[in-house]
């Protein structure tokens, strides 16, 4: 699924990010745990340039400890590039970003360092502004698009911490990505359709997870298909409508916010790996799109010309 929710805001908070990113020192992006490749927002790797980045992988109180470690691992192999996980139920863990802000400005040693905070909707990026800053100075909330533009926030110590909108790309194209974000929830449910993001999460959770759905919905065995395990999962929870057939669309609902809330336990769905493999498909996948549109162009051309041409055609022949 290709998601596409791009509103007016997010153009604005990209035009004033670069705006001031010649004054940022340290860029602070926030990912969510469980997807930290579908989180991480390309646009900012083309703006940010070598400024030193701190990745911090937000609510992994949620996601996979051994995947987490893999992404940190990941992250930290990357050049100009640092990070840490945090979770909001351990508040130790954020506060400990401020000193690896620190370490990553050691060039302003004496002078105040400007770190800008970024990262897509709903990721918790607004949480960890306030524990860092000790008081509320930023809206939360479990919807996506909250902050709407830019504040500076001074948390001592040297640091000041320049808060922007949470911010997607126009265009998600790989449809993987655009499937997990929507499961996490950070896309508008408008631009997401429940019974997709049920399919893809039945599917992962089948293959990567299968004791959490048989656990969670008292299912005896995980069936072999993914419409069958949204199946089980509505006939479990009493999803069942006419002619004794079940609400798909209410049973993948449940199966989602479970994945939210938690109750299916730490799950990640994607690592290092599956990253590798998809960039390299969306690679392929955009490639051959690229070629395909222009021979569209070109045969559009071709026909244009060959209009022009019957017409100075009948033209001489008057």
């Amino acid at each position: 699924m290709s998601i596409q929710w791009f509103p007016g805001h997010m153009h604005k908070a990209r035009l004033e990010m670069e705006a001031v990113l010649p004054k940022v020192h340290v860029v602070v992006e926030i990912l969510d745990a469980r997807i930290p490749y579908s989180s991480e927002n390309p646009l900012l790797a083309e703006i940010r340039g070598d400024k030193p980045c701190l990745k911090v992988l937000a609510k992994s109180d949620l996601a996979d400890p051994k995947w987490t470690a893999s992404w940190l691992e990941h992250f930290q192999s990357i050049d100009h590039i640092a990070a840490q996980s945090v979770t909001s139920k351990e508040i130790p863990t954020i506060r400990r970003l401020k000193q690896a802000i620190g370490e990553l400005a050691r060039h302003r040693e004496g002078k105040t360092a400007t770190a800008m905070v970024v990262g897509i909707p709903n990721v918790g990026k607004s949480t960890i502004i306030n524990v860092l800053a000790g008081r509320k100075v930023a809206k939360t909330g479990n919807t996506p698009a909250i902050t709407k533009q830019q504040q500076t926030v001074r948390i001592g110590d040297g640091v000041t911490l320049l808060d922007t909108p949470g911010m997607l790309w126009p265009k998600v194209e790989n449809p993987n990505s655009g499937l997990r974000l929507g499961v996490v929830g950070s896309v508008k449910e408008t631009a997401t359709d429940d019974a997709d993001l049920g399919f893809f999460a039945a599917g992962y959770l089948r293959q990567h997870y299968p004791e959490r759905l048989a656990q969670r919905y008292e299912l005896e065995a995980v069936p072999g298909t993914d419409l069958e395990t949204v199946e089980s999962i509505g006939r479990r929870r009493g999803c069942i409508g006419r002619g004794n057939l079940v609400d798909i669309d209410r049973a993948a609902r449940i199966l989602v916010m479970d994945i939210r809330s938690g109750a299916l336990g730490r799950v990640t769905f994607e690592t290092p790996a599956i990253m590798s493999d998809e960039k390299r498909l969306t690679a392929i996948a955009m490639s051959e799109k690229t070629q395909r549109d222009n021979s569209k162009d070109q045969k559009r051309k071709q026909r244009f010309r060959d209009q022009q041409r019957a017409k100075r055609n009948a033209r001489d022949r008057h």
